[in-house]
């Protein structure tokens, strides 16, 4: 299958981009900052970092997960919103919370379950927000 750069639906691209990037900027900060510093072995009053990497860095990975789905949704032919939330479920169960899971099961990360519940909880919401954007915008 082919796929050029005109045929993507780069509005609904950057709009899924912008939404995911203003979740994940808000499920830390304002949901429930004390306990994602619980699951870090952290105090539960450290400051956030404001190391540009921890906001462009994610910025720039949910870019190139919003720009990888709306491939993959071309390819499959997904257009209507029955068949992106399934989508949406496969890929962030599948992929991205799984991978965070993954991630977090290591020795550095105190509580790993807890960290990939919370977090990986916001990358299936992002995920299934992304297919509702991007089928909406295509």
């Amino acid at each position: 299958m082919s796929i050029t750069l005109s045929n993507l639906p780069w509005l609904g691209i950057e709009l899924a981009s912008v939404l995911s990037s203003a979740l994940g900027a808000a499920w830390i900060p304002a949901l429930c900052p004390k306990q994602y510093l619980f699951t870090l072995g952290r105090p539960a009053n450290e400051p956030q970092s404001k190391d540009p990497i921890y906001f462009v860095g994610p910025m720039i990975c949910n870019f190139l997960v919003i720009l990888t789905t709306a491939i993959l949704m071309l390819w499959l032919n997904i257009t209507t919103y029955g068949a992106a939330f399934p989508f949406a479920l496969l890929v962030g169960l599948g992929y991205l919370v799984t991978n965070t899971m993954n991630i977090a099961i290591n020795p550095n990360m105190p509580r790993p379950i807890a960290y990939g519940v919370l977090t990986g909880a916001y990358h299936m919401v992002a995920m299934v927000l992304v297919c509702t954007v991007l089928v909406a915008l295509k």
